[in-house]
């Protein structure tokens, strides 16, 4: 019987094209991987370091009315739904006429209750809600009026009164309001009591208000009065001519920021600037003029800001802002906010204005500037206004402020001007316990501190671990200590590295109680993640590949062993 040649087992090519078939596609998907953009949460770009003091905070404010509120119910809703819709700040007038209704006499004569019981309230109620004030100090009381203003609100016959008011407004306040504007819109012969207004009288009305301010307080910031954007004529100059009188008048050294108002008109945001043509780009000539002056170091706040929504149907004659349709309101208005952010020297933009109490009626064309209805149905710009606000708590890769929106803070911490600090101010605690915190996307933090031999130091969580890149003290925490023999401004010191994707929180707590403890700024990186998937991947196909050669090696030896010929 003639022997025959033993048959090789079924399946055996099959396991040869399947070990093939299985190199190929590792080998594919090693070469997908590593040609794949390397893992990157980061922004297409990074937030600049603001040079200007008082431009790196929470932009979007408004204007509102809760003085003239009754129920408190009203108040809290207001101011709820402002917090809803992303805002940062309430421009609130403080009317000097109800707060001294006689020299100095802060007494409400009808309650005899402290006069200023209303506006604590006020105060207490910004807080609550996380919100910040601007204040605007004027309305002149009875008492304090020229004998000729006929009615009309304007300066006081004595502006020494005025600064004494201010000066018992910031004592009372303290450190709870910081920002404070010095009249409103003085190149207005009504806002000038019926007269002729005069760039060097308001001057001197500034600076006795700068300085007893600071003598008060030196760290609040004093606001210079918006000026009407008029065409000019006597009883309304316009307000570059106004703004360059009060420059020769002396007024660099008499505020810290020059409020501006803002409104389009008719125009859309990008129409160009013109003397001769009302619209936003006006305050370009007004910055301009700061410039020329040597004042370009000073930012530009907008007191009033938007576009009017009056129906067509309003009498053309009281057009006073011109209008547009609520759509372009919206749309207009937030397309002016993302381009006056890209100028370094914009920072709060106050719209005008949030809600009012139903004091102006629906003829008016003023009534139609509004974001909630006195109702408190929201208008279209409340809801676009919303959507815009939705990213502004959380930082992405970049320099910020202590003072921007991704920082907040709890317990007993307390802004100082510092020419040393970055953007000329810092934030500084000495009571063991508060807490500083900042939301970032990224994957390493910096903070950038002051430093010297009597400070304390910070424990410093991410997430509510240890800072990664701290040393820890023998409690386990991780230790930013700021004390040094020779003191240094500025100091970076690396606060944590190789964070993961995705949004994280930092929190620096106070360690010491006595000792100053501070943050001036805080650096978030968005380094090149090192491309571990693919490389992974290119790992797995090499391995793959000699496990695939070596199965298929021993598979070709076994069936030479039997007798198989290639």
């Amino acid at each position: 019987m003639t022997n025959s040649p033993k048959p090789a087992r079924r399946g055996t090519g099959t396991r040869l094209l399947a070990f093939v078939a299985l190199l190929l596609l590792l080998g594919s998907m090693g070469g997908f991987l590593y040609n794949q953009k390397p893992f990157d949460h980061s922004s297409p770009s990074e937030h600049p370091r603001r040079l200007i003091a008082n431009t790196d905070l929470h932009p979007y404010g408004a204007n509102f009315f809760l003085a003239q509120e009754v129920e408190e119910w009203k108040m809290r809703k207001t101011l709820e739904m402002a917090k809803a819709a992303g805002l940062g700040w309430v421009k609130q007038q403080f009317s000097w006429e109800e707060i001294e209704p006689k020299k100095g006499q802060f007494v409400d004569d009808r309650t005899r209750r402290p006069s200023w019981d209303k506006y604590d309230r006020i105060v207490s109620l910004c807080e609550e809600y996380g919100l910040q004030i601007i204040a605007r100090l004027d309305r002149v009381p009875e008492w304090a009026i020229r004998p000729d203003a006929a009615g009309y609100q304007g300066p006081p016959q004595n502006f020494n009164d005025y600064g004494d008011f201010v000066s018992a407004f910031v004592n009372h306040y303290g450190t709870r309001i910081r920002y404070l504007q010095i009249w409103n819109e003085p190149n207005l012969w009504y806002e000038w009591g019926n007269r002729i207004p005069d760039a060097r009288e308001y001057t001197e009305l500034l600076k006795i208000g700068y300085q007893r301010a600071k003598e008060a307080n030196p760290n609040v910031y004093v606001l210079a009065a918006p000026l009407a954007q008029t065409w000019g004529d006597t009883r309304a100059p316009a307000e570059m001519d106004f703004l360059s009188q009060m420059y020769q008048a002396g007024a660099k050294d008499y505020f810290d920021i020059l409020l501006a108002n803002g409104f389009g008109f008719a125009h859309p945001p990008e129409d160009p600037p013109d003397p001769a043509r009302l619209n936003l780009s006006r305050v370009l000539l007004l910055r301009e003029i700061m410039v020329q002056n040597g004042d370009a170091g000073k930012p530009v706040w907008f007191s009033e800001f938007g576009w009017n929504a009056s129906p067509a149907s309003m009498p053309a004659d009281k057009l006073l802002w011109s209008r547009v349709t609520e759509e372009q309101q919206a749309a207009y208005t937030l397309q002016a906010i993302n381009l006056v952010r890209q100028w370094d020297w914009v920072g709060v933009v106050c719209l005008w204005y949030f809600r009012q109490v139903g004091d102006i009626t629906p003829d008016r064309s003023d009534y139609y500037f509004r974001l909630v209805d006195v109702d408190f149905t929201p208008r279209l710009l409340y809801q676009r206004l919303k959507q815009a606000t939705a990213e502004l708590g959380v930082a992405g890769p970049g320099y910020f402020e202590e003072t921007n929106p991704a920082v907040t803070t709890t317990g007993s911490w307390r802004s100082f001007r510092e020419p040393q600090a970055s953007g000329g101010s810092y934030l500084a605690s000495g009571v063991a316990g508060s807490i500083l915190t900042f939301t970032f996307r990224g994957n390493s933090l910096e903070a950038v501190v002051p430093q010297d031999a009597d400070m304390g130091s910070l424990a410093v969580t991410i997430d509510g671990r240890p800072a990664n890149a701290l040393p820890r003290d023998k409690q386990g925490r991780a230790v930013l200590d700021l004390r040094r023999a020779a003191p240094r401004w500025q100091e970076r010191v690396v606060v944590a590295q190789n964070l993961g994707p995705g949004v994280h929180k930092a929190e620096f707590v106070t360690a010491d109680q006595g000792a100053r403890q501070a943050i001036d700024a805080l650096i978030v990186r968005q380094d090149e993640q090192p491309r571990w998937p693919a490389q992974a991947a290119l790992v797995a196909c090499g391995v793959g590949f000699l496990a695939t050669a070596a199965l298929l090696g021993r598979e070709v030896w076994r069936l030479r062993g039997r007798g198989i010929r290639d």
